[in-house]
């Protein structure tokens, strides 16, 4: 369930802010400019930020209870707990599925 938060940072990038294009734009107070949402640009740099930290925080909860913990344990082998943590994303897909339905 922690991953749900890195998950939704890094959809909102993908769908939201990568598509933009307002390179191209001189005089930002034009009112033809369709394609460059001024929001989504104000947002874009806390949701980065955002993004890096729980981000990098999820990989360390992950390294440390799919790689470490089995280590410690002499009948334990990490190759199946990292099999596992393909599992992660699941919770986020399932949530997003039900969104757009």
């Amino acid at each position: 369930m922690p991953a749900i938060i890195p998950s939704y940072l890094a959809y909102w990038l993908l769908t939201k802010y990568l598509p933009m294009d307002c390179r191209d734009i001189k005089d930002m107070a034009r009112p033809d400019v369709r394609n460059c949402d001024f929001h989504t640009l104000d947002h874009a740099g806390p949701v980065m930020f955002l993004l890096a930290l729980t981000g990098s925080l999820l990989l360390a909860l992950v390294v440390a209870v799919d790689v470490l913990r089995p280590l410690a344990r002499d009948d334990d082998r990490p190759a199946r707990w990292l099999a596992m943590a393909t599992l992660i994303p699941v919770p986020f897909l399932v949530l997003l599925c039900l969104a757009k339905a």
